[in-house]
């Protein structure tokens, strides 16, 4: 199929939470009104906003006086975009409609991406908040560039490889990393043994996923501590958020 006639996961972002723009943003910080948690997704067509089926993580908190701290990310799992329910609260919004896409990062604040549309209900505005501030790569503020290129037919995309079966360690590893996250190798193995019920050898996994990198089917990020972490791979070739 074409760009055009298919519809394409371009990016995830999971742990967003999305509210009202015309609402105050002081009074929703001190009492948390109308704030909703989720997955933010882009597509070659569509931002959606999926909130159903939720489930939640413990992740590690950003108190870097407190290497204890934790903080609670609410997210849902999005690998079709057919099997997300097409009614609210989950959000759908073309492309093609967006009036207006911004992209804000100010000071210590967390990243957030600001969009405003119209459909057959009216003039809609909505701010989508990243709760985990990334330290490295992009984050939501930098979705409003992609946005807008999409938008204007200014994006290029690359074609990705075929999944491998699932039947394979390889489709195996590609069907963990749909919600296109990076994972180190162990949470990759323990994401696969939950699943499968299979046993696997930590040097197994990270062979099977450098394999899948150098097919174009998955990203490889080198770390600082000299871990190495994977992302299934965009459409977005270069330009991956």
């Amino acid at each position: 199929m074409s760009e055009q006639s298919s519809e394409i996961i371009l990016a995830q972002e999971q742990g967003v939470t999305m509210r009202d723009a015309g609402r105050k943003k002081e009074i929703e910080a001190e009492f948390g009104f109308d704030e909703t948690e989720g997955t933010l997704v882009l597509t070659n067509r569509r931002l959606v906003f999926v909130c159903t089926n939720e489930k939640e993580e413990d992740m590690p908190g950003e108190n870097l006086l407190d290497p204890t701290s934790r903080i609670s990310l609410v997210y849902s799992d999005v690998e079709d975009m057919n099997e997300i329910p097409q009614e609210p609260p989950n959000v759908f919004v073309p492309i093609a409609s967006i009036s207006l896409v911004e992209g804000h990062k100010e000071g210590i604040g967390r990243p957030s991406l600001e969009i405003a549309w119209s459909d057959a209900g009216g003039k809609h505005g909505v701010v989508f908040t990243q709760e985990l501030k990334k330290h490295g790569g992009k984050n939501l503020n930098d979705w409003a560039r992609t946005i807008e290129n999409i938008r204007e037919g200014k994006q290029k995309l690359v074609a990705i490889p075929p999944t491998p079966s699932s039947d394979t360690l390889e489709g195996k590893i590609v069907h963990v990393l749909s919600d296109m996250q990076e994972k180190g190798v162990f949470a990759i193995e323990e994401a696969m043994e939950s699943e499968f019920k299979v046993e696997l050898d930590p040097d197994q996994v990270q062979a099977a996923c450098d394999k899948l990198a150098s097919q174009g089917l998955l990203r490889r990020y080198p770390d600082a501590s000299g871990d190495v972490f994977y992302r299934k791979a965009s459409a977005l070739g270069e330009d991956s958020l």
